[in-house]
């Protein structure tokens, strides 16, 4: 069985992330969507609330395993039994800030294989940050995140 991770912030998770997992789910058997800690990052949603929203997201898809994940992507890597670690990049920045990354990641574990999935088009100005901002501002952003992480954003906030 070949088994990937997809690991971020999700801060909240959106239609690109969203877009990322079904590629996912084309290569391989199952996909393992994990919440992580970001230090540098404030986040609007609780760790908690993050891994909520992906289960209502993917309470239907078998293929689908989320997790909530506190260390290293190395660590969680080893922990999934899977080399393979996918990265969404929407534009230069974030290949750059992803290259950075798996080199480091990679000096703690040669066995690792890093996948960059370029976002669709219509998704490359899409982001968390974007979606937090137009909740703060209160702007729609129903189009930016998926059915299931809407229903739960209007039920908590």
């Amino acid at each position: 069985m070949k088994k990937c991770v997809f690991a971020g912030t999700f801060d909240p998770f959106t239609v690109g992330h969203a877009d990322t997992v079904e590629k996912c789910l084309r290569l391989f058997d199952e996909v393992v969507v994990a919440v992580c800690v970001n230090r540098e990052k404030k986040c609007l949603f609780t760790l908690a609330e993050r891994g909520e929203m992906l289960r209502a997201l993917y309470r239907d898809e078998s293929r689908v395993k989320t997790a909530i994940w506190e260390g290293a992507a190395v660590d969680l890597l080893k922990e999934e039994g899977t080399p393979f670690y996918v990265r969404g990049v929407r534009n230069t920045i974030d290949f750059e800030y992803e290259t950075a990354d798996f080199y480091a990641s990679r000096d703690l574990d040669k066995e690792m294989i890093e996948l960059y999935i370029p976002s669709e088009r219509e998704n490359l100005h899409i982001s968390s940050t974007l979606v937090r901002n137009c909740i703060a501002f209160k702007k729609p952003y129903r189009r930016y995140v998926p059915a299931a992480v809407y229903d739960y954003i209007r039920r908590k906030r």
